[in-house]
């Protein structure tokens, strides 16, 4: 090396930080590639977590997973329209719709957030507007059976009923166990009268959802409906012990019991539906054939009087009141006193 070209890098100024020896090459590590990465992948897992939260009914862990979703990725009309679901199922209804609308306004082709719209509205009775929202939702999604379950409430609510049958059977034929479409299904058989076809399907809904109440009640009416009291008992059995203030399923669960002539076992379900109903007339009226017809006359007598004073002329109750005083007397030996109850005797 030259003496010239020694004393040119002897002189060189010494650099104090790494771009200075070239501006253009960064030599530390850059790591906001692998960041972005990382943020993408969070956000993903965040949002793969939603749906399993809907579906076990976590609505409040829902809606802070899709939060931390939308903070994470600010520009998600996804994030935001499961957010609008979460809230939905919370009935915070004007917060829901705040947020769908944000969705739609980053993405005016989603499903979900036509399928949220849909909902909401139907929630607040705008069944024209709900019809529309899940029309769109259903074209933008057709396998989605969740859209045609709204699409089929909002025609069963505007007295659309074949063709609300139409739409829930759409719904069920791309997802078949789907509760809620079953439900909905049935309601429309139940209108429409036709119990046959209701009884396979409320079947098949108390199979995949034995301890749905919903399901329970779909299977008492189908029943109930073409006089099938045998199936009764053990569905009306369940369904008070999972709502045991549920007047129709003490009401149905007397029925069953008495239909099958087990009016011993009938006693408690009666005093459950007096219970909830204490001056029902129609109630009091059967506890007294209860009591008849397990002989204790006196006590029939008793609640048949009770029933007739709220209502002196309520007939079966009348009827009643005097075969149990006859025999009561007649167990006696001893002629019946004239009625105290009031009417004619």
């Amino acid at each position: 090396m030259d003496k010239e070209h020694t004393q040119s890098l002897s002189s060189a100024p010494i650099p104090l930080f790494a771009d200075e020896i070239a501006p253009e090459i960064d030599l530390l590590p850059d790591n906001s590639e692998y960041r972005d990465r990382e943020e993408d992948e969070h956000f993903s897992s965040l949002m793969e977590q939603i749906p399993g939260l809907e579906r076990q009914g976590e609505y409040e862990e829902m809606l802070r997973v899709a939060r931390q979703a939308s903070s994470r990725n600010p520009g998600s009309a996804l994030a935001l329209a499961y957010q609008a679901r979460a809230l939905q199922k919370l009935q915070r209804i004007s917060e829901a719709t705040i947020a769908n609308d944000q969705a739609l306004l980053l993405d005016t082709n989603l499903p979900l957030a036509w399928l949220n719209r849909s909902g909401l509205q139907l929630l607040q009775e705008r069944f024209q507007d709900a019809l529309r929202s899940a029309e769109r939702a259903v074209t933008l999604a057709p396998a989605d059976a969740r859209a045609w379950v709204n699409k089929g409430i909002a025609l069963l609510n505007l007295d659309y009923l074949l063709e609300a049958l139409a739409a829930f059977d759409i719904s069920l034929a791309h997802d078949p166990d789907f509760l809620f479409a079953l439900q909905m299904k049935g309601e429309v058989l139940r209108k429409l009268r036709r119990m046959n076809e209701l009884i396979p399907l409320a079947r098949h809904a108390v199979e995949i959802a034995p301890d749905d109440a919903h399901a329970l009640t779909l299977a008492i009416q189908a029943f109930s409906a073409v006089e099938d009291y045998a199936a009764l008992p053990p569905l009306t059995e369940k369904l008070v012990q999972l709502t045991p203030d549920n007047l129709f399923a003490w009401d149905s669960h007397m029925r069953a019991l008495r239909s099958q002539g087990r009016f011993e076992e009938a006693r408690e379900a009666i005093e459950r539906v007096l219970e909830l109903e204490p001056d029902n007339v129609y109630y009091l009226t059967i506890k007294a054939d209860n009591l008849y017809r397990l002989g204790e006359y006196r006590q029939a007598a008793t609640a048949a009087e009770r029933a007739l004073q709220i209502d002196d002329a309520y007939a079966p109750a009348r009827r009643i009141h005097e075969k149990a005083v006859r025999l009561m007397y007649q167990r006696k030996g001893k002629k019946p006193r004239p009625s105290s109850s009031g009417g004619d005797s």
